[in-house]
């Protein structure tokens, strides 16, 4: 099974590279997530195992892949390396990763794409490798291995050429992305050998190519998003020779740019795609006023169009636009018209008469004002509109929106949040039908009988609502979130109601009156509305906890040790690293316990101090200065010495004295990874007794050669030898 070759891979990785690993990306060492995101790497981590199924390796500096990296990460699913340097790949680099499904290789330096790279990737499904430097996909198709594709991110500025057989081998992907911003060659057909493709995304410049592009996907793609296009006059049929049926159901504009003349073109031509149900336009620019040529679109087919949104559409001189005479004919079988944020001022009365199938309208965000209102929607307008959604114009009136729409009789929706209307009349005429209304954000100070009793949703949330007491013998929802009320709405004026939210007002409490009538299904209070005292209690209770919690973590992991030594580490650090050469004292600076004095003072100072040439040793007890603090002593002394000699016993692990000392030397020391330690072990010591928040000490006595005194008068001569040589070092 996988599991057993992941732990023989596990095993087989040499400790070497193991600790290597464990250097380079710590959180690969223990889990099966690992993550090396921006920590500056060169090269791929060496040491990567079976038991790793993610490795993050993005946004660092990696230029090249080797074979050998992957070799063993044999149960990779996903494999990250987007936003690094990399130009080179070796052909075999993925060869061991037949599980993986997700490949990033994007914003690399790629200059082309090697069809063997991915030619055992069988479990592939999702690849990324757009923002490269390639120019094209080769003479033929780099993924014609890639069954179980369902994704694929490709091109870049660069880009420039499509040829036939680039896609061969694939059939169906979910979502299909090319930067073609740039793409100036495309063969015909070559996008045609995949059968279904869901949502395709295309940056494209090139007004020619589009054309060509649309005829070879009419058959296979669902969702079509094109960006940044400067649409073409396009003289030829988008589905010449093409035969029915299509697939292409929905086409998107993103940022593109359109005029008078190519829109008129544009509508022509798309209507031969008898498969487009909704067309998308957003973040786009039309250059022109309106002066389509509507003769040439009314003499074309039917269009089977039935939901258009156009969100963000830039026209700069708007007010002048025309009014589209002449369109009539082709707005008939509309059934759905978003125009958002784009302006919108009117819809002059006879066009608005011509949508007679229109079910659902939203002119939210635009400039709508009462007076042009009572234009766009005249008399027999709009005729089967059941949804209209005006929020977030510059509507005024309360009394006349209600009248105007009270003229479309199948309304039962109707949205006019986030409009200044500030007052509200004592009656207002709706549509008889009226049954959700949205009046939140819209400053009325109160509710009065202009609220229609036909009522099933009401929101009037975020006003300066101080009551409710309206008779609403229908009304199953009711929001008045964000309001001033001091009470709930009494139950009897609301019999049927099932929903009610009421947070963020001024409640402090129901009296049992307030309930009396129908049980109101579900009532949406905060906690801290309902039970502000004992939830305060609570908090108080939690924090006590929490700073109970925090002293007991703190002394069982000698947190403050921690602070204090960090305090003197970060002191020390804006001091040089080391003295200069002429501030150097002493040969070596002598860490050890007071119990192991005699032989430090007696027999190894004597031995080194006598020798020719002597050693100059700094001893805490003979050269550290009075009355200066212990920390300071240390660092000074640490810095003013060549190496530094632990004395390591038993005696030393439970020394405070040492403690201070090692206190030091752990952040100083190995924290630099300075080599100028020098470990003499004076009598037999187990790793683990030395205290565990020294670990960086107890893993190099693990990992560095030490000196050990022998008790033979043969063996000690050698060890002065060995112990001088790594002095003089």
């Amino acid at each position: 099974t996988w599991q057993v070759l992941a732990i023989y891979m596990v095993l087989a990785a040499s400790p070497s590279e193991q600790q290597a690993l464990k250097q380079a990306c710590p959180s690969c060492y223990a889990s099966q997530l690992c993550n090396c995101s921006s920590m500056g790497l060169e090269f791929i981590p060496p040491g990567l195992t079976g038991k790793i199924t993610v490795l993050n390796l993005t946004h660092n500096r990696i230029k090249r892949i080797q074979a050998q990296d992957l070799q063993q990460a044999v149960n990779l699913r996903a494999l990250l390396l987007q936003s690094n340097e990399i130009s080179s790949i070796d052909e075999d680099s993925f060869q061991s990763l037949e599980k993986l499904e997700l490949l990033d290789l994007s914003n690399n330096s790629l200059a082309h794409l090697s069809p063997v790279w991915f030619g055992h990737l069988f479990s592939l499904q999702h690849l990324h490798l757009q923002g490269n430097s390639y120019r094209d996909l080769g003479q033929s198709s780099p993924f014609s291995r890639l069954r179980n594709l369902s994704s694929l991110h490709l091109g870049n500025p660069q880009f420039s050429v499509i040829r036939q057989g680039n896609f061969e081998g694939i059939e169906f992907l979910h979502k299909l992305w090319i930067d073609g911003s740039n793409l100036s060659q495309y063969e015909q057909g070559s996008l045609k050998s995949i059968k279904q493709i869901n949502h395709m995304i295309i940056n494209l410049r090139n007004s020619n190519i589009f054309s060509e592009i649309v005829r070879d996907l009419v058959h296979s793609v669902t969702w079509l998003e094109v960006a940044e296009i400067k649409l073409p006059v396009e003289k030829k049929s988008l589905v010449q020779n093409s035969t029915r049926p299509f697939r292409i159901q929905k086409i998107t504009f993103k940022e593109a740019y359109f005029t008078d003349q190519t829109i008129s073109r544009a509508i022509v031509s798309l209507k031969e795609i008898t498969s487009l149900k909704e067309l998308e336009a957003i973040n786009c620019v039309l250059e022109g006023k309106g002066i389509w040529n509507t003769t040439e679109i009314a003499r074309s087919r039917q269009s089977f169009v039935e939901t258009i949104t156009i969100i963000k559409v830039i026209i700069q001189n708007f007010h002048l636009f025309f009014d589209l005479k002449g369109m009539e004919s082709q707005i008939k079988q509309l059934k759905r018209l978003t125009i958002a944020s784009s302006n919108v001022f009117m819809v002059p009365c006879q066009l608005a008469r011509h949508f007679s199938s229109l079910l659902y309208l939203d002119f939210h965000d635009n400039l709508l004002v009462n007076k042009r209102l009572d234009e766009t929607i005249c008399e027999h307008s709009w005729p089967s509109l059941q949804t209209l959604n005006l929020s977030q114009n510059s509507l005024k009136s309360l009394e006349l929106t209600a009248k105007y729409v009270s003229r479309l009789p199948k309304l039962n929706n109707l949205d006019i949040s986030l409009n200044n209307f500030g007052e509200i009349p004592d009656a207002c005429e709706w549509p008889k039908l009226l049954k959700y209304l949205n009046l939140s954000s819209t400053q009325i100070p109160k509710v009065t009988s202009c609220i229609p009793g036909t009522l099933e949703v009401l929101d009037v949330s975020g006003n300066n609502l101080k009551e409710f007491g309206l008779q609403l013998p229908f009304l199953k929802e009711l929001y008045l979130t964000r309001n001033q009320l001091k009470m709930l709405p009494g139950a009897a004026p609301i019999p049927n109601l099932v929903s009610l939210s009421i947070r963020r007002n001024k409640l402090n409490g129901f009296s049992k009156e307030e309930f009396e009538g129908a049980q109101v299904g579900a009532v949406h209070l905060s906690l801290m509305e309902c039970h502000r005292s004992l939830v305060v209690s609570l908090i108080c209770v939690l924090v006590f906890l929490l700073i109970l919690l925090l002293v007991a973590v703190g002394y069982k992991y000698h947190v403050v040790w921690y602070l204090r030594m960090t305090w003197a580490w970060l002191r020390a650090k804006r001091k040089p690293k080391r003295a200069p050469p002429k501030d150097v004292c002493y040969d070596a600076f002598v860490s050890y316990s007071e119990k192991d004095s005699e032989w430090v003072e007696n027999t190894m100072v004597r031995e080194l101090e006598q020798a020719c040439p002597p050693f100059r040793l700094c001893l805490h007890k003979r050269d550290f200065v009075p009355g200066k603090w212990i920390v300071d002593n240390i660092i000074d002394s640490i810095e003013k010495s060549r190496k530094t000699l632990f004395v390591l016993s038993e005696h030393f692990v439970r020394s405070e004295w040492c403690k201070y000392e090692l206190d030091f030397s752990h952040f100083r020391l190995f924290d630099e990874n300075n080599d100028a330690a020098i470990l003499i072990l004076l009598e037999p010591i187990q790793s683990k007794a030395i205290p565990k928040r020294f670990c960086k000490l107890r893993k190099i006595m693990n990992t560095k050669t030490y000196l050990e005194w022998p008790a033979g008068q043969q063996q000690q001569q050698m060890f002065w030898e060995n112990l001088k040589g790594a002095l003089k070092s």
